[in-house]
């Protein structure tokens, strides 16, 4: 059945809503109050078109999956829906589309910040709110980087590095570089192909990539994405409250290929990430400006709203762990990630050294230091800190860091401490969001670069020759951190 935009305009209360997806046209209502990210931001778009919105935050098919058959109403007019969005295209919209005709060719990308620079100009300002964002006053996230300019390399000489190799293993599988990419979620944000430009340059770079549970492409799609049939995928599990729904997106991915599960642990709750919140409003108010009257339900919203409503606090970000587990421990759920895989298990979002040792004794195959740009010590300061204390840890687990790494000489830091290899997450999202998988080509290029040039005047040709020896940490902070080219 064909409805025209009147038609489902009519339909924008709580009692009976209606919302058009890529011209599809859903009902809604029953399903409002079983929303993960609350009923508000579905009537928010009651009676309207929600594509913009909905699209790059959730995996194809993901309303059919969750609605019955009988709530698919039918299509929209077609002609009436090209004409509304030449119609209603925005002032930011024009704004991406010039910066995008006017970004710099990717051979002008020589570094990580380069890349990410043009992303800042090019995304929309939802995007980067949440690209960018981290708790507080983001100083986490600030040291998290400034950190690794108080480690210093102590050089040896010669010794030769004409014949370089920088392959390693992780979890036993074969990578070409100590580096991977880690779990970032809504890669769709910054481009409409999303997650599957970081899949396939991972796969034809040789190097492992780490998917998100809250990937904006599904999963299915991203193991269908792969370069060749034995391409590694890893698995960031976020895991759901609900044991047996936790369970089904577990064996899923199992079935799907993926080698291993990296169970996230230092996001309970959303940190309080004030830029992603107030871009959210930002936008709004913008959206608000070239929208029609508000619809009754948007009324009844903005008068009746609580004080609770009214401050909203999650964000985009604060959305997508809305049904996460709170009340994990080593005891209980170790144990049932046992039970229902056979798959490796990482612990990603260790933030303290005795949090390693609990890992260690829990049983797992691996740990992963990282923060999420939240409210804990930068990642590599912890990971000096275990070298120092508890040696003991890296010939028991393979030990990974994420967190500020945009160098090759940061790489280098963290595997003379002992880490296995390295994780990169906003730069992956910032690299597709500038070039697509070229962008995330160039990062791992660059990367590599980075890496031969710092082994060769270390005096390392392999992965094995980085050794604690090699560095020191000080206590001095030196001025400048950013590329000045």
């Amino acid at each position: 059945m064909s409805f025209t935009l009147e038609q489902v305009a009519k339909h924008n209360s709580k009692e009976s809503c209606w919302i058009i997806i890529n011209n599809q046209v859903y009902d809604v209502t029953d399903f409002l109050p079983e929303h993960p990210g609350g009923s508000k931001i579905i009537l928010k778009y009651a009676g309207k078109d929600a594509s913009e919105a909905f699209d790059p935050i959730h995996p194809p098919g993901v309303i059919d999956a969750q609605l019955p058959k009988e709530k698919h109403l039918g299509v929209v007019n077609e002609k009436q829906m090209k004409l509304k969005k030449v119609a209603q295209k925005t002032m930011e919209e024009l704004r991406m589309e010039l910066e995008q005709r006017n970004k710099p060719p990717i051979s002008k990308m020589h570094n990580v910040f380069d890349l990410e620079n043009v992303a800042r100009k090019v995304l929309s300002t939802k995007a980067l709110g949440y690209y960018s964002s981290a708790s507080d006053d983001e100083v986490t996230m600030e040291e998290n980087h400034r950190a690794f300019s108080r480690i210093f390399f102590w050089p040896r000489v010669m010794r030769p590095v004409s014949v370089m190799d920088t392959s390693t293993t992780i979890l036993g599988f074969s990578s070409r570089l100590p580096i991977f990419v880690s779990g970032a979620a809504l890669a769709k944000l910054g481009h409409p192909a999303g997650e599957v430009n970081i899949t396939r340059a991972c796969g034809r770079a040789g190097i492992i990539q780490m998917v998100s549970s809250n990937s904006s492409c599904s999963f299915a799609e991203l193991a269908e994405a792969r370069v060749h049939p034995n391409q590694t995928l890893f698995f960031q599990l976020y895991k759901n409250k609900n044991d047996e729904t936790a369970q089904l997106r577990v064996e899923h991915v199992d079935r799907l290929g993926f080698k291993a599960i990296f169970l996230t642990v230092d996001a309970v709750v959303m940190s309080n990430r004030e830029r992603d919140i107030k871009t959210n409003i930002v936008r709004e108010e913008a959206d608000s400006q070239i929208q029609q009257e508000p619809s009754p339900t948007e009324k009844v919203l903005e008068a009746g709203d609580d004080d609770e409503e009214k401050f909203d606090v999650r964000g985009t970000a604060g959305e997508l762990i809305a049904n996460d587990d709170r009340d994990m421990t080593w005891e209980k759920t170790i144990p049932w990630l046992r039970g229902v895989t056979k798959l490796p298990i990482v612990i990603k979002g260790i933030q303290c050294v005795e949090d390693a040792v609990l890992a260690v004794e829990a049983g797992v195959d691996g740990i992963m230091i990282s923060n999420h740009g939240g409210i804990s010590m930068p990642s590599v300061d912890v990971l000096y800190r275990l070298r120092r204390e508890r040696p003991d840890v890296f010939d028991k687990v393979e030990v990974y860091i994420d967190g500020g790494i945009r160098r090759g000489t940061d790489v280098l830091k963290c595997l003379c401490l002992g880490a296995r290899a390295v994780g990169l997450g906003r730069p992956a999202l910032y690299a597709q969001s500038a070039y697509g998988e070229a962008g995330v080509t160039r990062l791992i290029q660059i990367l590599d670069r980075e890496l031969r040039i710092g082994m060769s005047l270390l005096g390392a040709a392999n992965i094995s020759a980085l050794t604690p020896n090699l560095v020191e940490q000080v206590q001095f902070q030196p001025a400048q951190m950013r590329a000045k080219l």
